[in-house]
This record gives structure tokens, C-alpha cells and sequence, in this order.
């Protein structure tokens, strides 16, 4: 009894120790809501932040403002993101009163086959060099956004970013963190110390930075658009390095790549129609989570209990054990969609959680037939866009074509390698992708974008971010900010298969004494920091913008 009630106290000062004295709200958030009436941008850059508002007050869309805000975050946060990844949107169109999805993933190159790994004796595609890299589909996203979406000149929506390539900004904390540690492994590969390294190291917090490459690629896609970067000297270079280096991507697939307009999908959680976009990504992931969970009685348990913390995990790996199985390029295989995403299905997949202890491994249900950044934006037209775009590992995967200032994505490493996996590698195939956006309407019209960026993290703080509003209560700016749940170790669509439960950590909000609770029930924990992810988000209430922007790391909410 006496070793409980340290327990107990022990709990609650780890609590106190992670709140703040606040006359208002929840004690464990950071800042009140961004309210705005006009126009609200959500970044993980104040800068980025800044050059998307100034848009806004100038007219622009949400989507200009984004693409905007999405150019400078590829200067200013090269670590999660830039014109060599890909891109996933979706936007909520105040003229047709609908939503529309963007899948700016590129592919693998047309020549790379499973058989050349096989040769090479490769049991898991490389994290980094060129044969994870694939087409970068951003560039090709801000056009296909920009020309249904947008009303300012595609141009003038590089020329912030352009002046800060040439001219310098001030590096923020995380970024010069998160470049520290990328230093040893990529400083190995060609031209990376050009662009990053100066006097022996990267630039520290408060350093000017300055890209000039960059600045002189930027030009060339503003003044030439899609054609500046998928044909043309760029695209050379691209290729030529990439050829040079033992990779396989081809002119051929660059300039034929384009990104694909794609209709959102949706669970009804309580009231509330949650979206997000199909696969190759993972976004439906959140959707079945949320409907193993609608049965359950959350508020009841409390977002501080053991009881529910062992229960969302265990929904997580019952939808992630089907997206190791099923999410891929829907272009190559009959995904079952519908069919995952059903509540028939969420029942049937429900009654095999055990209230009591932990599930070791994680069975696909059967059926019959890294780091990243995100974004949201609206406008004064009623205009709202939730946006996310990544390199996939970090700045990428080293590769970085001479004289043009950015590296290249390796999103290629999440292809399987197992013959007849629905993820197998193929010549021209999307692989599985990590990066999702979110969108929430109510009874037909907006009410939320929001996004949480953070690889395998994304659709469990997606359903976590859903669960703290509509179910806990929380404000914006609170459902964000309360401490988080990952697990980690399910079985994964690269192969990778869970025998032993996989581990859970939880943020030290949580408490020492539902720590020991979780232990006590079985699972294996694990503290990891950094893991918990980046949310950005924007509420239309009453004709209002509330924003809110993630405390964990350098972001910023800002409306007029």
C-alpha cells in the first residue's frame, strides 16, 4: 500500500512537472488558440508562417499561401522536407462546397526491377544512396494545386523564399538540432558539405544560413514552372548524377511524371466525417482506428488512464497489421478500401482486443476478394487546404545533384522485396507512403485541417488528435498539445513482422503511475524523444479561424 502511494505521488509531480500555471484551459497547454477572422496559416516555421500570411493579406488563396509557405519550409527545414520529396494535399473548395484530394507521390524508375536486388543479395532496399530514390512529386503538386486553386502569379509565390536562399535567415533550435545529427551520415556523399558544412559544421541556432543553388533552382521553376524542373538543365543534372552514382532514374521518368487528383475517403466518428486520402499512403490507418474505437466509451476512461492508453494501442496494431498487408499503389492492386474502412469490419476486428493484456503479434484481417513537414491554410474565401510534404529519412537519401541546393527523397526504401507483396517493388510503382493530411467536416461543411507530421506516428496522433476534441473535450490548441501515444514494431508493408507486441511509449505528461499501470498490464515500454510528432491545425467555427501549432518543435499559427 505505502510503495502505491509513491507511486501515486511520484505520478502526480511528474505531472505538475509538465504543465504550466495557466488562469485558463487545460494546465498542460503551451498557449491559448490563434483566433483570426480573415485568414489563419499553420507552419512548422515561423518565417514559412509569415511569408504564407503575407500572401493571405494580399488576396491570395489558401492554396497560394500553402504552396508559398511550402517553398521557404524546403529552405528553412531541409531536414523534413524540400522540392526533391513528395507531396500529398487536401482542399476544401469554397466555390463547389467539396472537398478534393492531391497525390503527388512520384514513382520508382520505369528500369528498376526486384530482380536486381536479388542479384545484389539485398534483403531490404538501402535507406540511403540511389536506389531508394524516386520521382519527386512536389514540384509538379504546386503546379497541379496552383492551377485550380490558386489567383496570385505562380512566380511571385517563390520570390520570399528565393531572397532568403540568397540573402540568409536565422536557423531555428530544432533545425540546427536535427542538422547536427545529420552531419556523420551524410557528409559522405557528394556535395552535401558544400551546401551544409562551413567552417567544419553545420549551422548552429542563430546562424545566417544561405543557399545560393537553391536560390538560382527556385528561379528556374518560377520563371518556367513544371518544365523548369522536369525537363531541362535540372532534369539533366538530376539524372546524370543519379546515373553516375549506380541509380536508375531516366529523363524519361521525370518528364513524364505527373500528379494524380484522387477523392478523399471518410469514417463518420461520432458526428463528425473524418477524411483522408487513399492509399499508397496511410491515412486510412487513422480511419479504422477510429472506428474500432467509436464502440468504446472513452471519456468515461479519461485521457489519463492506463485502461485507455492499452486500448488505443491495441486498435492501432489491429489496423496497422492490415496496412502491412493491403496499402499500396492502388494503380497495381485491388485494395480493399471500402471494405477496411467499414464499420462491419471495425466490429468484427474489435472483438479480438483484449482488455486485459497486450497482443505479441499482429494478424491481418482477411479479406475475400523518418520526417516530414505539414501545413493547413484558409483564406477570406472560405478556402481551407491541409498539406504535407517530406523527403522521407530525414534530409533524405544523401543524394544531391551538383550546383542545384537540395537532396533528393528515399522514399523508395518503403517498397517490399518479397515477391508478391501487394508493395513489391516495380518499375513505374508508387511505394507505400507514410505522409498523410487530414480533413474534418461537420454536416456537409469545413470544420477542421489538421496534420500531425512524424512517419509511422501520423495516423495514431491523427485518431489521438480526434479523440482529445470530440471526446476529451479539448481545444485546438489543447488536443495538440496533451501528451501523446506511439507505439512502435507493428508488422510493416517493407516486411518487417511483430512477434513480441512491438513497444509503447508515452509522454512523461502521462505520469509515472500509468507508466507502471501499462507495465504492470504487460506492455514493453520505451521512452524515445522526438517521436511524437508535429501538428499544425485550423477550426472554421462560426465564421472564425481558430489555429493552433505544435510546442514541441519551432512552429508558429498566425491569422488577421
Amino acid at each position: 500500500m505505502k510503495n502505491r502511494f509513491i507511486i501515486f505521488l511520484l505520478g502526480l509531480i511528474s505531472m505538475s512537472g509538465y504543465g504550466y500555471d495557466r488562469i485558463t484551459g487545460e494546465q498542460f497547454a503551451s498557449r491559448s488558440e490563434v483566433i483570426g477572422q480573415h485568414g489563419m496559416i499553420a507552419t512548422s516555421h515561423p518565417l514559412a508562417t509569415q511569408i504564407g500570411l503575407d500572401i493571405l493579406k494580399k488576396g491570395g488563396t489558401a492554396i497560394d499561401a500553402a504552396i508559398s509557405a511550402n517553398i521557404a519550409l524546403g529552405l528553412m527545414e531541409p531536414t523534413g522536407n524540400g522540392i526533391g520529396g513528395d507531396l500529398f494535399a487536401i482542399v476544401w473548395d469554397a466555390k463547389d462546397k467539396k472537398l478534393y484530394g492531391l497525390n503527388a507521390s512520384g514513382p520508382a524508375p520505369k528500369s528498376i526491377t526486384l530482380d536486381y536486388f536479388k542479384e545484389q543479395n539485398l534483403k531490404k532496399i538501402p535507406s540511403y544512396g540511389p536506389l531508394p530514390v524516386t520521382v519527386p512529386g512536389a514540384v509538379d503538386g504546386w503546379v497541379k494545386l496552383h492551377e485550380r486553386f490558386g489567383n496570385q502569379e505562380f512566380k511571385s509565390l517563390f520570390e520570399p523564399t528565393i531572397s532568403y536562399a540568397r540573402d540568409g535567415f536565422p536557423v531555428t533550435e530544432t533545425i540546427a538540432y536535427y542538422l547536427s545529427i545529420s552531419k556523420d551520415r551524410y557528409i559522405k556523399y557528394p556535395n552535401f558539405s558544400e551546401v551544409w558544412i562551413k567552417n567544419g559544421t553545420t549551422p548552429k541556432k542563430g546562424n545566417i544560413f544561405k543557399n545560393p543553388q537553391l536560390a538560382k533552382t527556385l528561379e528556374i521553376i518560377a520563371e518556367n514552372g513544371r518544365a523548369g524542373f522536369y525537363e531541362g538543365e535540372i532534369a539533366k543534372t538530376i539524372v546524370d548524377f543519379i546515373q553516375s552514382e549506380g541509380g536508375f532514374l531516366s529523363y524519361e521518368d521525370l518528364s513524364e511524371f505527373h500528379s494524380e487528383w484522387v477523392q478523399p475517403v471518410s469514417t463518420n466518428y461520432r458526428g463528425y466525417d473524418v477524411w483522408e486520402l487513399p492509399p499508397n499512403g496511410q491515412g486510412i490507418a487513422a480511419l479504422q482506428i477510429l472506428n474500432i474505437l467509436e464502440s468504446y466509451d472513452l471519456k468515461k476512461m479519461g485521457l489519463f488512464s492506463a485502461e485507455y492508453i492499452h486500448l488505443f494501442v491495441e486498435a492501432k496494431k489491429l489496423a496497422f497489421s492490415d496496412r502491412a498487408k493491403y496499402y499500396a499503389d492502388p494503380n497495381f492492386a485491388n485494395i480493399p478500401v471500402s471494405k477496411l474502412i467499414s464499420k462491419s469490419y471495425a466490429k468484427k476486428r474489435s472483438s479480438l482486443i483484449d482488455l486485459k493484456k497486450p497482443a505479441l503479434v499482429d494478424e491481418p484481417g482477411v479479406m475475400k476478394n523518418g520526417d516530414t513537414i505539414y501545413l493547413t491554410a484558409s483564406d477570406q474565401y472560405g478556402n481551407m487546404i491541409s498539406l504535407i510534404q517530406s523527403n522521407y529519412r530525414g534530409m533524405g537519401s544523401g543524394m544531391m545533384p551538383p550546383g542545384l541546393g537540395f537532396m533528393l527523397q528515399d522514399r523508395g526504401e518503403l517498397f517490399s522485396l518479397k515477391e508478391g507483396h501487394v508493395n513489391v517493388i516495380e518499375g513505374g510503382k508508387r511505394p507505400f507512403h507514410t505522409i498523410i493530411p487530414a480533413f474534418v467536416t461537420k454536416d456537409n461543411k469545413p470544420f477542421l485541417s489538421f496534420g500531425v507530421m512524424g512517419g509511422a506516428t501520423q495516423p495514431q496522433a491523427h485518431a489521438q488528435i480526434m479523440i482529445n476534441i470530440i471526446d476529451f473535450g479539448l481545444n485546438l490548441q489543447e488536443a495538440g498539445d496533451a501528451p501523446r501515444i506511439v507505439h512502435s514494431g507493428s508488422s510493416q508493408p517493407t516486411d518487417e513482422v511483430m512477434i513480441d507486441g512491438g513497444t509503447l511509449s508515452i509522454e512523461r505528461g502521462f505520469g509515472m503511475e500509468i507508466e507502471q499501470a501499462l507495465k504492470k498490464i504487460g506492455h514493453n515500454m520505451k521512452y524515445e524523444k522526438g517521436i511524437f510528432g508535429g501538428y499544425q491545425a485550423i477550426m472554421l467555427k462560426d465564421g472564425v479561424y481558430f489555429g493552433a501549432s505544435e510546442s514541441r518543435k519551432d512552429g508558429q499559427a498566425a491569422g488577421y
